[in-house]
């Protein structure tokens, strides 16, 4: 008589002739091949995508790159622009003060001149008014009034 071991071994040959007979074993590859090329895809997207990303990464931090090489030329430009501002302000400035300094020079040596010119004006004044009281008090007659006019004429033409 048969052990249970022999059932086994014979019902799994009987089996596995059925499943042959049924064509179990083709269902089975075509499901395992499906399985492999469903495999095969998915690992074939996931390079696609990975390469993809890599793409995006290096064009992201080529954009980044490019935007702080750009962000500093900007810094660059600015900070040479408010240099030349300041340079330019600064000349203005100095302009400014040298031309008002200048005026101003030139306002107090016409002051000057106008005073001197006065100061001479009124001296000549005291002198002609002196002279003429010391000549009209000595010296009396036509001759006199003469010499008096002639005189005061002659001061006030060296004076003024």
């Amino acid at each position: 008589m048969l052990e249970a071991e022999d059932w086994v071994a014979i019902s799994f040959v009987i089996l596995m002739g059925i499943f042959a007979y049924f064509g179990v074993h083709r269902a089975l590859l075509k499901a395992l091949d499906n399985r492999r090329d469903r495999i095969r895809q998915e690992l074939d997207d996931a390079r696609r995508l990975k390469e993809e990303a890599a793409k995006l990464v290096a064009e992201y931090r080529a954009r980044r790159e490019s935007a702080e090489r750009e962000a500093q030329d900007i810094v660059a430009s600015a900070t040479a622009e408010a240099e030349r501002i300041a340079t330019e302000a600064r000349a203005r400035m100095e302009d400014f003060v040298a031309r008002r300094t200048k005026s101003a020079e030139s306002k107090i040596a016409m002051a000057e001149a106008q005073a001197l010119a006065d100061v001479r004006a009124a001296a000549a004044e005291a002198a002609v008014t002196a002279a003429s009281s010391i000549l009209s008090k000595s010296v009396t007659g036509s001759v006199a009034d003469d010499l008096i006019n002639k005189g005061i004429a002659d001061v006030r033409q060296k004076l003024n």
